[in-house]
C-alpha cells in the first residue's frame, strides 16, 4: 500500500464538566494530555489542534478555534477536516491518552468515508467526503457524531480496548 498522506487532528476543547478542569491540561506521567495526544499524532504529515479560543488554554502548540457556538466533538471534527491539507485525517480526542500511532494508522488504512473503533466515532479516521453530512448535522443542532455518520460509508476497526481508555473524570485519570 502506498504511504498515506495524513492530517492528525487533536481535539483539545470540551467543557470538561465531569473532569472539573480542562482535560487538555491534566497531567499523566509528567506530560499534559494535550502533549500526549500531540505526540501520538507525530507520525502524520500535518497536525492541527482544534478547540475553543475563548478557553485560553496554554498549549505548547497552536490551536485553531472550531468556530461553533456549541461545545461538541462534532464541531472540532468539522473544523479540523475543513482546515486539513489532506483528504484523510485521523481525529483524536485529548482524553484518549493510551492510543498508539499503529491503532490510528489502522483506522486510516481502513477508512471509507470514516473508520471508527468498535466503541464509537472517536478516535477515528475521516475523509473530506464526510464534511457535508457532518456540517448538515451540526447546522441542524444534531451534535451526536454517531448519528451524523449513519448515512456515510463507515468501516468499524477492531482496536484493543485498553488503547481506547477514556478520561472523563479524575478517577479515570488515576486508573490510567
Amino acid at each position: 500500500m502506498a504511504r498515506l498522506r495524513l492530517t492528525g487532528v487533536l481535539l483539545v476543547g470540551g467543557a470538561s464538566e465531569r473532569f472539573g478542569s480542562p482535560k487538555a491540561l491534566a497531567r499523566l506521567g509528567g506530560c499534559t494530555l494535550a502533549e500526549i495526544g500531540w505526540d501520538a499524532l507525530a507520525f502524520c504529515d500535518e497536525r492541527i489542534a482544534v478547540g475553543k479560543e475563548a478557553d485560553g488554554l496554554e498549549l505548547p502548540f497552536p490551536a485553531i478555534d472550531d468556530g461553533a457556538d456549541v461545545r461538541a466533538p462534532i464541531a472540532g471534527v468539522v473544523a479540523g477536516l475543513r482546515a486539513a491539507a489532506h483528504d484523510l485525517s485521523v481525529v483524536l480526542p485529548v482524553d484518549v491518552p493510551r492510543i498508539t500511532a499503529a491503532a490510528l494508522t489502522a483506522l486510516a488504512e481502513n477508512c471509507a468515508d470514516a473508520a471508527v473503533p468498535q466503541t464509537g466515532p472517536l478516535p477515528a479516521a475521516y475523509r473530506k467526503s464526510a464534511i457535508p453530512a457532518l456540517e448538515a448535522a451540526l447546522a441542524a443542532g444534531r451534535l451526536s457524531l454517531r448519528e451524523a455518520i449513519e448515512g456515510l460509508e463507515v468501516v468499524e476497526v477492531d482496536i484493543d480496548p485498553a488503547l481506547l481508555a477514556n478520561v472523563n473524570t479524575q478517577d479515570d485519570l488515576a486508573r490510567i
